[in-house]
């Protein structure tokens, strides 16, 4: 999916992960990966793109999947969704440019279009953390409503209507292959994560990951 960005006030997000995010570095028991948006020209079009880069204190480029990991397991494993599934969405959508803005004006990590953000509870689309909760909040909705993934999916790119009106995966090229390119990417991460051991139970970080906003809008995890 080709995005485009539009000029939109620029914002400065803080995580402190605590060293969920591998190779981080750690201050007083606690490592911090900094988000900071930027304007810019993309060099093919010549349009004003907002540009998200994730960097440590020492300045350091974190992958921005590395850097949102955290909050995508929090927030999937809160909805009780695959983090696997929401990561091969993210990817198809936006990968993982939380200022990322389509043709048709959907926004942010999970691609919400304003009227389906105001419906999920996301007053900001471009805040990581509110972007993810809506967006994990459709997919699991649409999945308890089809039933089947693929059928999701395809309500999440191209509506529900339109799963309606074609009584399945609408014929449109762009959301076939949507459906086609999460499946083949969600059963690559299935395939090569680590099996479960039995009686296995979640790593406790993850369980205990708290996610607050401050006063100036900034996103902080934290473990208890």
């Amino acid at each position: 999916m080709r995005l485009y960005t539009v000029l939109n006030v620029m914002q400065a997000i803080c995580f402190s992960c605590s060293g969920f995010a591998a190779g981080l570095p750690e201050a007083g028991g606690e490592g911090s990966v900094r988000a900071v948006q930027s304007v810019r020209a993309d060099r093919r079009s010549g349009r004003l793109v907002r540009v998200t880069e994730f960097r440590t204190p020492g300045g350091r480029r974190v992958p921005a999947a590395q850097a949102v990991r955290p909050l995508v397991e929090h927030t999937a494993k809160k909805h009780a969704v695959d983090p696997e599934l929401v990561d091969a969405v993210i990817r198809a959508e936006s990968g993982y440019n939380p200022a990322a803005v389509s043709p048709k004006g959907a926004a942010g990590l999970m691609q919400l279009m304003p009227a389906t953000a105001r419906r999920m509870g996301a007053r900001n689309r471009f805040d990581l953390a509110e972007n993810l909760e809506a967006g994990v909040k459709l997919l699991k909705q649409l999945r308890e409503r089809y039933g089947d993934d693929r059928l999701a999916l395809a309500a999440y790119n191209a509506g529900e209507g339109a799963v309606r009106k074609y009584n399945g995966v609408p014929p449109y090229r762009e959301t076939a292959e949507y459906v086609r390119k999460i499946e083949a990417a969600y059963q690559r991460q299935r395939a090569a994560a680590p099996p479960a051991q039995p009686g296995q139970e979640e790593p406790e970080p993850l369980r205990s990951l708290l996610v607050e906003t401050d006063a100036e809008g900034r996103v902080f995890l934290r473990t208890r």
